[in-house]
């Protein structure tokens, strides 16, 4: 059987990923592939715990390295336990986050030293990359904007420069890494998804 493809979505606060995954899963399923949708941090039960533990706001501050280990200890039963089973049964798997967002909100957002976040996702996923990653960009003072009305978790409370810090990480690595594409998220919904249909068409023929 064929291994299957692995793709994941990426962005800041407010870019659409979450209006825009369920599109992406639909183009696929049209495409006749089984798709399992999941999401970092969580994707399993003990993922999810871990989850509540790093977006929980509290007054204890929370040290940078210690929330990046987290993040990865969550990342590592995810991927052995629900996206490498799923990928080598045929499965295609919509991941909504993954490493890319640790590179960029602990490594741009929080300052964590870039080598350490490479050693770990070696250690944790090296045989498990992406195949493709769709990257959603929004200007951050626009992105902001559209999740004003909403409660904020611990990251998305974060100052506007903390922000910029992310997506400027987002779109270097997009810039260096061949399976990023980044799609510009600072227009209608309906062009947006007409660029994801195109891409989608591009990258997976």
């Amino acid at each position: 059987m064929a291994r299957g493809k692995f793709i994941t979505l990426e962005g800041g606060e407010g870019a659409g990923k979450s209006t825009n995954l369920e599109y992406v899963r639909k183009c696929l399923a049209e495409r006749g592939h089984e798709v399992l949708v999941t999401r970092e941090p969580g994707g399993t039960p003990l993922a999810e715990e871990i989850r509540a533990l790093v977006t929980a706001p509290r007054s204890e501050p929370v040290d940078a390295v210690a929330e990046t280990l987290l993040i990865f200890a969550a990342r590592a039963q995810h991927v052995a336990t629900v996206i490498a089973p799923a990928l080598t049964a045929g499965r295609w798997v919509l991941c909504d986050r993954f490493t890319d967002s640790t590179f960029a909100y602990q490594g741009g957002g929080r300052g964590v030293d870039e080598e350490l976040l490479e050693q770990l996702a070696e250690r944790v996923h090296g045989h498990c990359w992406p195949d493709l990653t769709i990257y959603l960009d929004a200007p951050v003072d626009a992105a902001l904007k559209r999740i004003a009305h909403r409660a904020s978790d611990r990251f998305e409370s974060e100052q506007e420069a903390f922000f910029e810090r992310v997506r400027r990480v987002f779109r270097g690595r997009a810039r260096t890494h061949r399976r990023i594409v980044e799609v510009d998220a600072d227009q209608p919904v309906a062009k947006v998804r007409e660029r994801l249909a195109a891409l989608l068409a591009e990258q997976l023929p």
